[in-house]
């Protein structure tokens, strides 16, 4: 009798062990904050939305002032232990000057190992994920004695491990789609952070729609956009590309501060995004995102196609700074479709690319 109960004891046990990691898997990811040169219109200088050279209107942002190319801060995905930088999948082309993707199902857990290879202090701040204050990536005073303490927060050359858990509410709601889109960040000088290019995406898949890789069952294709005007005159790296000024350089002056007004999707202007696409009738997920200031209100629209955002439907959506839209499409005529923010004087500037059906 005894016997059985060890054995039953023992089968409990490892029943028990079994039961308990197959409730969460850890996350595991490697991200940096690296310093680029960045080009918002590589294929300058044509214009790849007319086929045709800028004009002078245009001209305006890729030519006058500092120009097209800025020094940024960008996250960027690496091995394990930083040995190397991970190579861009092709799926993730169209990302731009997106950080790597952090993906994870309903009772999940995030690691995320950073590291910090900039000249400025920086730190992950995520959205919707549950965090202590140790892993919310945000200066803070503490309660106590109101001394400052930097939870997450990471001086040039340093490294920080942060830990998130998924609860059922860091997922997908009852009237969303299998998956959603949340927003992570730079959270020391906000503003001068996301500025300078310190932002990423983080997906969330409904429990029992994700496969091995976190991404939804569901859906055969994904695409995110970060729809923001990217102030240069209030990035980290100012001073430094003040240096490579050409003409015009005075900060204080207008028409400088509007060549410095990037208009773009995921950093690039006048439909110099790469890898928006897909076939016909395949069900696409669209993750739109939004960033920036009180300029920053977006209508993304889609050509040639309609999609459903909790179910309705719709062919132009809006988003606001640091909100998030998931819509589900399912292309059925084929060609170049242009894509574009609807607000006129974001067209002008460049905010607008195309997407592809094949």
């Amino acid at each position: 009798m005894w016997q059985k109960k060890i054995y039953c004891t023992a089968f409990a046990i490892i029943w028990l062990g079994w039961f308990i990691n197959a409730a969460y898997a850890a996350r595991e990811y490697w991200i940096a904050a690296d310093e680029v040169q960045w080009d918002y219109a590589p294929a300058y200088p044509m214009n790849p939305m007319t086929g045709k050279e800028f004009t002078a209107e245009q001209r305006v942002f890729v030519e006058q002032g500092i120009g097209r190319r800025y020094q940024k801060s960008v996250y960027r995905e690496y091995g394990e232990g930083f040995r190397a930088l991970k190579p861009r999948a092709a799926e993730a082309q169209h990302l731009g000057i997106l950080g790597p993707v952090i993906r994870a199902a309903v009772g999940d857990k995030i690691i995320v190992h950073f590291k910090n290879n900039t000249r400025f202090p920086a730190s992950i701040h995520p959205h919707g994920v549950l965090y202590t204050m140790a892993h919310e990536g945000a200066p803070h005073s503490q309660a106590a004695g109101n001394e400052h303490k930097p939870d997450g927060v990471v001086a040039p050359g340093g490294e920080y491990t942060y830990v998130w858990d998924v609860p059922e509410r860091a997922g997908p709601g009852p009237n969303d789609p299998s998956s959603i889109a949340w927003i992570y960040h730079s959270h020391i000088d906000e503003t001068a952070d996301t500025n300078a290019g310190l932002i990423g995406a983080i997906i969330i898949t409904k429990k029992g729609f994700e496969d091995a890789d976190r991404t939804p069952v569901d859906v055969d294709r994904e695409f995110i956009s970060l729809f923001t005007v990217f102030d240069e005159n209030a990035s980290l790296h100012l001073q430094s590309n003040l240096a490579a000024c050409i003409g015009l350089c005075d900060p204080d002056d207008e028409e400088f501060q509007e060549s410095n007004l990037m208009h773009g999707i995921n950093g690039l202007v006048y439909g110099n995004n790469h890898g928006y696409s897909m076939r016909k009738g395949e069900r696409v997920r669209w993750y739109i995102l939004g960033m920036g200031t009180e300029v920053d209100l977006h209508s993304p629209h889609w050509h040639g196609a309609t999609l459903l955002h909790n179910g309705n439907r719709l062919d132009v959506t809006e988003v606001l700074p640091a909100a998030t839209k998931t819509l589900d499409m399912q292309p059925d005529v084929r060609g170049r479709w242009m894509y574009h923010c609807h607000v006129n004087d974001h067209i002008n500037a460049g905010m607008m690319t195309n997407f592809i059906v094949q």
